[in-house]
């Protein structure tokens, strides 16, 4: 049997008026409402001529889309399908959103970074994103600040800004700062777009200053203690000391330069400390780890080259690992068994974090990559358009379909309190469901075969208005 088509005449069209391949939409964007996106952003945003009109209601576009699934412009026609025109209003056209981002210069992307920046306190304010409160007799644990940059890959030479970085891939460079605590998923406190071929470091402590003044506006951050964590690439006095003056404290990866190496160097051998690792075994006669990796931590004052007042004390923890592959010079093997050394540099009391919870808590800056793999499991995928400025814009929007997916699974609890935010999508935003009007109210009939029903409902229940005070 031969298809008796050509390619060129075949279609594919949806007909049905009726039906909505992502219901999730409506409780997530009456969230977003609640949570003040569609007002910031009309407020907040001045983008010039017929394109920029409607600000507000064009960012919420773009938000929307994203939260279900899209990663191009070209998905944005996701928002205008079956009955999508029934249940919301202003389901822009994708080349309209495209204009839209097209026209954002510098200034109109700190507009909506500011946008993002409050839409987050807003999100807070309606779902427990850091977690409940703690008791006034209690301790209210750390937030966790992790700050990094990815590398999102683009093709061609049509991207303004995409060069070769670090990783030697052709892209943009993303520089993120997150926000989470031992019990709750991360939300994303700030984004920069820069061009790929800038280092890692380039404007981490404004950055670093902005991301932390945003936690503060964050329930129940207010107050609590906050530890900045970072990757050698932002060991450095300007990023260290811009996280100091606002409050927090660091553990930074330090590059194995020779003050470093002299510090290490003067630890004692009976300090050393097993700690669980892969393949670590626990002693419970002595309540020990016998372990190949070992911690120990020396005092440590970082950046001595500077003068007096710029000098600053704290702790060097360095976790210490056999050297499976030594290398060994002139076929000569060696007598001793050599070791390579982590090291990082924090400022924490060792009262609240010892050597041993201070290493566990300092790799656990991991948890970024994670942040850095959803985004680019969905919006990220790729950087639309030619322009930066407009891909600057597309991440900001990216940012905000992150925070506003990961509110509405904090909201709908169970397992999706700490899912990632591409099984909240699938499984509570991208849901089929038939259309049912009438003159006074709209239903929304969902499969009744599907599993998260009551999360679902759990989702629509909790996004009321919060309560007017006098």
């Amino acid at each position: 049997m031969q298809v008796s088509h050509t390619r060129s005449a075949l279609s594919v069209s949806f007909d049905e008026p009726n039906i909505v391949g992502s219901a999730g939409l409506v409780p997530v964007m009456e969230l977003a409402r609640e949570s003040g996106l569609h007002s910031l952003a009309g407020r907040q945003l001045t983008v010039p001529t017929d394109k920029g009109a409607n600000a507000g209601a064009k960012v919420s576009a773009l938000v929307a889309g994203m939260c279900a699934g899209a990663d191009s412009i070209e998905d944005m026609a996701i928002l205008r399908h079956g009955a999508m025109k029934r249940l919301f209003n202003a389901c822009y056209a994708p080349s309209t959103l495209g204009s839209f981002l097209r026209s954002f210069t510098f200034g109109h992307v700190r507009q909506l970074d500011a946008v993002a920046s409050r839409f987050l306190a807003g999100l807070a304010d309606r779902a427990p994103l850091l977690g409940a409160p703690a008791a006034a007799d209690s301790d209210p644990g750390l937030v966790f600040v992790d700050v990094d940059d990815t590398i999102i890959e683009v093709h061609g030479y049509q991207k303004q800004g995409s060069g070769y970085g670090y990783s030697g891939v052709r892209g943009l460079n993303a520089l993120l700062a997150t926000a989470s605590t031992a019990d709750t998923a991360p939300v994303i406190l700030g984004q920069r777009l820069r061009k790929g071929s800038a280092g890692s470091p380039r404007g981490a402590s404004r950055f670093v200053s902005e991301a932390l003044s945003t936690l503060k506006r964050m329930p129940p951050a207010a107050g609590t203690r906050v530890l900045v964590r970072a990757d050698s690439a932002f060991y450095g006095h300007p990023t260290v000391a811009a996280a100091l003056t606002a409050g927090a404290d660091v553990s930074v990866t330090v590059r194995m330069d020779k003050a470093v190496k002299a510090a290490i160097a003067t630890i004692d051998d009976k300090t050393w400390t097993g700690i669980k690792y892969p393949q670590a075994i626990f002693d419970e006669d002595t309540g020990t780890w016998t372990s190949k990796a070992e911690v120990a931590e020396v005092p440590f004052t970082a950046f001595t080259s500077r003068k007096k007042a710029e000098r600053i004390p704290g702790r060097l923890v360095v976790r210490k690992i056999p050297e499976l592959n030594p290398k060994h010079g002139h076929g000569q093997p060696t007598l001793f068994d050599s070791h390579r050394f982590h090291a990082f540099f924090t400022t924490t009391d060792p009262e609240v974090l010892d050597t041993v919870a201070a290493d566990a808590t300092h790799r656990q800056h991991a948890i970024i990559e994670q942040v850095n793999a959803d985004l680019k499991d969905s919006a990220l995928a790729h950087l639309p358009s030619g322009h930066f400025w407009a891909n600057s814009a597309w991440l900001a929007c990216a940012v905000m379909a992150y925070n506003l997916t990961r509110a509405a699974g904090i909201l709908a609890a169970g397992t999706f309190t700490q899912a990632r935010t591409g099984t909240i999508r699938a499984k509570l935003v991208a849901v089929p469901a038939r259309i049912a009007s009438s003159a006074r109210r709209i239903r929304i009939r969902l499969p009744e075969s599907w599993p998260w029903q009551q999360s679902f409902e759990r989702l629509f229940t909790a996004i009321r208005p919060p309560p007017k005070t006098a």
